[in-house]
């Protein structure tokens, strides 16, 4: 008899989505997440990086791109949201790509959107997932309803946080938010800027503690990322990070956070 061959259950659409959010900013959401989108790309993943941060969209600038489409045209109606991506090519030499669904920066009309109109844009992203193996989402700083509301999938959220003190504060209070929306969330942390292991570590039992004490939930560690002059560099150049400097601590610590999240 001839053995059937064994192929991997493709994942269901919602846990196809990765949100990257952040109780503050300056924590390195945005640039995380670009690099994070092209840590699986170079995988051979297929990968739709959404610009979530409504209203100061920034992924687009980051990266030295000019979309001709964005997710205003997609809330005005005049264009699909599978239509309105931009395709970031990571090595002109490779057929190696991922695609990005820019925001638009400045228009105070996409922070200000009705629940309505988000729970559109939630449901497109989770219907485009059948056509990515993962989806990216960038969500702006904080807990308001627009960030409240992309994050509620049943996907994963990975929280970034630095080892500042009002960056706990701050991430603690999204995970409590987060926690009492859907107490089944998949929640886990990303260390951003630490100096050391040593300070990462203690950073993640600080907020761990707080979590397990207060809302009797420990959200795992995903991974760390040291403090990197690359990091900034490669942002000033208006550069993916895993381009310019590829052997870098930071890019090696963001490769293995790819694969933390997504063994396969």
């Amino acid at each position: 008899m001839t053995a059937l061959a064994l192929h991997p259950t493709p994942a269901p659409l919602e846990k196809r989505l990765l949100t990257v959010a952040s109780g503050k900013g300056g924590v390195g959401k945005t640039w995380l997440a670009i690099t994070l989108a092209h840590a699986l790309a170079l995988r051979g993943r297929k990968v739709l990086l959404f610009d979530g941060d409504l209203g100061l969209a920034n992924v687009d600038i980051q990266l030295g791109l000019m979309p001709t489409r964005d997710l205003g045209d997609v809330l005005s109606g005049s264009t699909a949201l599978v239509d309105a991506v931009t395709p970031f090519d990571i090595d002109a030499a490779q057929p190696v790509h991922f695609d990005i669904l820019a925001g638009r920066s400045g228009s105070g009309s996409l922070a200000g959107l009705g629940k309505d109109a988000i729970l559109g844009v939630r449901q497109a992203l989770v219907q485009a997932a059948a056509k990515y193996d993962d989806v990216i989402l960038d969500l702006g700083a904080g807990i308001d309803q627009p960030v409240a509301i992309l994050a509620n999938h049943g996907g994963t959220c990975l929280v970034v946080v630095t080892p500042e003190p009002t960056a706990i504060t701050d991430a603690y209070a999204f995970i409590k938010v987060r926690r009492l929306r859907d107490p089944a969330a998949d929640i886990r942390l990303a260390i951003n800027g630490v100096a050391s292991r040593r300070e990462g570590e203690q950073t993640y039992q600080t907020l761990a503690k707080a979590c397990a004490s207060f809302l009797k939930f420990t959200p795992p560690l995903a991974g760390m990322v040291h403090r990197d002059p690359k990091v900034r560099d490669a942002i000033r150049a208006q550069t993916a990070l895993l381009t310019r400097s590829p052997e870098c601590p930071a890019a090696h610590d963001v490769t293995a956070l790819a694969r933390a999240l997504r063994p396969a």
